[in-house]
């Protein structure tokens, strides 16, 4: 066997996300003809459809910044990137096309930006340093946590999906999910008085209970045990507050636990499986695509509202024979003198007292299978067709019910969601988690909120699923939308909702444009939607 060119796989995998963008929000495609003949922009939406898999040959497409033609191969991933010249077609290699996007976004807004290509590159970094370890370390036995740890290439359509904060890897490589890392939380007390927590009884037994899952360090009397994800613990342990408290004695440094948490996808949230089996989220400050993934106060302090209406919302989808669950955000548990800092939400684990998973069922990270996970369900033979109407029967009505009835906006995009799969590999339960993306009516617009929905559960989830098995079995291409179409004209038919008739003949579906908004310099938070082609229309 060949050796694996580590730096090549690396530009690979960091240009195809750069392409999507540049591609979806930045350029318009470019007839074979029109192309041939440097002919004007061609008409239509935004974007070309990115919803099936293109023959693999090329596309051309019209840069909006400066009229260049840029030529990819592939389709739903696009590489082999070539910019048109006075010589004929020149091939891009990664440093070039950065330096093409920083161009073309700048010319495009009118606006400069000296941080973003930095992060794109510290992006790609990632990625080789990335592949570099995980050609050495052992990957988990257990295929939930393996899925959570797969997502090399990390959000298809973002500019630099990886990016941690352009810190050295050895500051951040042992706390990576995707080099398979698994450590050792950091134990400190808080004294009492210090303590600020919300979620009663419950999350406070299951992060007490920490101590004995992980085989970790008791805090003495007086004091009250908070985990810490060591990699924070590192970029916040020398400023004032903690430093402070540290040295007068309202926070202890316990030392860590024996035993390890597994990282999931999001990086800061760990998994710790066994007897505890429950997921702790901590605050991050490093920029993680859009945001710094800090657990923020004013979301902390609505946390328990949130929660308790979207498990109230799975509650009645239960009693009505849906097997969909809520992994719920139970409470957290903070010091007052760093609240944002040392915070640690407790999340429901897979196989709890609430009984999430059905039994018998594995449940895997949907993400990973839209990426192509090798231990994913659409890989092999079987009946992938029935496999996408299993999918769509598992995530559509859930998300639609709770929409509909509850004035609930799951964030169910391809992160946010998992997919318990059977003996036979076939969909027979979708779990959903975080409070703090979720919308509620009448908090936020009707209208904004069906938007965010159609993106989350069509754009972001339904799309890149299909791509993936449109990927692998091109011969169930021209099902896979019919069939999305039919769900959601079975949920308005049996249960109704009158948006369904409005998305179904809509002409374009919203597309949140991450590059354009990490360009700018927009608040992470404050997405921006451009119109895509609706394969959903009849």
């Amino acid at each position: 066997m060949e050796p694996v060119d580590l730096n090549a796989a690396a530009d690979a995998y960091a240009a195809t996300p750069l392409l999507n963008c540049l591609l979806r929000e930045a350029a318009e495609p470019v007839a074979p003809a029109a192309a041939a003949h440097d002919a004007g922009p061609a008409a239509g939406v935004h974007a070309a459809a990115p919803y099936e898999e293109a023959a693999h040959g090329t596309a051309v497409h019209r840069l909006l910044g400066s009229g260049r033609m840029l030529r990819v191969r592939g389709g739903r991933r696009p590489e082999r990137p070539e910019v048109r010249t006075a010589d004929g077609w020149h091939l891009l290699d990664h440093s070039e096309l950065v330096k093409l996007v920083a161009d073309e976004l700048r010319q495009y807004t009118g606006v400069p930006n000296g941080e973003l290509p930095v992060e794109i590159t510290d992006s790609r970094d990632t990625v080789a340093a990335l592949l570099a370890a995980r050609a050495t370390a052992d990957a988990p036995a257990d295929p939930y946590v393996l899925s959570e740890q797969s997502l090399v290439m990390g959000h298809p359509h973002h500019p630099a999906p990886k990016a941690r904060g352009g810190a050295p890897a050895g500051s951040w490589l042992p706390y990576a999910p995707e080099a398979h890392a698994r450590f050792p939380l950091v134990f400190l007390g808080v004294r009492e008085d210090q303590v600020a927590e919300e979620g009663g009884r419950a999350a406070a037994t299951a992060l007490d209970s920490l101590a004995d899952a992980l085989d970790g360090p008791r805090p003495p009397a007086g004091y009250r045990l908070l985990p810490a994800h060591p990699w924070q613990l590192d970029l916040v342990g020398s400023r004032t507050p903690v430093r402070e408290a540290l040295a007068d004695g309202r926070l202890l440094h316990l030392g860590p636990s024996r035993l390890p948490a597994w990282p999931t996808a999001s990086i800061r949230t760990l998994y710790v499986p066994g007897q505890a089996d429950l997921f702790v989220k901590f605050s991050l400050d490093v920029r993680i695509t859009n945001d710094v993934r800090r657990l923020w106060r004013h979301d902390l302090l609505k946390l328990r509202r949130t929660d308790a209406a979207v498990e109230a919302g799975f509650a009645a989808l239960r009693h009505a024979g849906s097997p969909a669950a809520w992994l719920g955000d139970r409470g957290y548990r903070t010091a007052g003198f760093a609240f944002e800092e040392l915070a640690v939400l407790v999340r429901d684990g897979l196989h709890d007292a609430h009984a999430h998973t059905l039994p018998g069922a594995t449940p895997l990270l949907a993400a990973a299978l839209a990426e192509g996970h090798d231990g994913g369900p659409t890989v092999g033979g079987g009946d992938p067709a029935g496999w996408w109407r299993a999918y769509l029967r598992q995530v559509v009505a859930p998300v639609l019910e709770l929409f509909a009835r509850h004035g609930i906006v799951l964030e169910a995009h391809l992160q946010n969601t998992l997919i318990a799969v059977g003996a036979d590999g076939l969909p027979v339960q979708a779990l959903f988690r975080d409070a703090e993306g979720v919308k509620l009516l009448p908090d936020a617009g009707r209208a904004a909120a069906w938007q965010r929905l159609v993106y989350c559960l069509v754009v972001n989830n339904l799309a890149e699923m299909a791509g993936a098995l449109s990927h692998r079995h091109p011969d169930i291409s021209a099902l896979l939308w019919p069939a999305v179409r039919e769900e959601f004209l079975r949920y308005d038919a049996t249960r109704g909702l009158p948006e369904i008739a409005e998305l179904l003949s809509a002409p374009s579906l919203p597309a949140k444009t991450n590059l354009l908004l990490r360009w700018t310099g927009a608040d992470g938070a404050d997405a921006r939607y451009l119109p895509l082609p609706n394969p959903l229309r009849g």
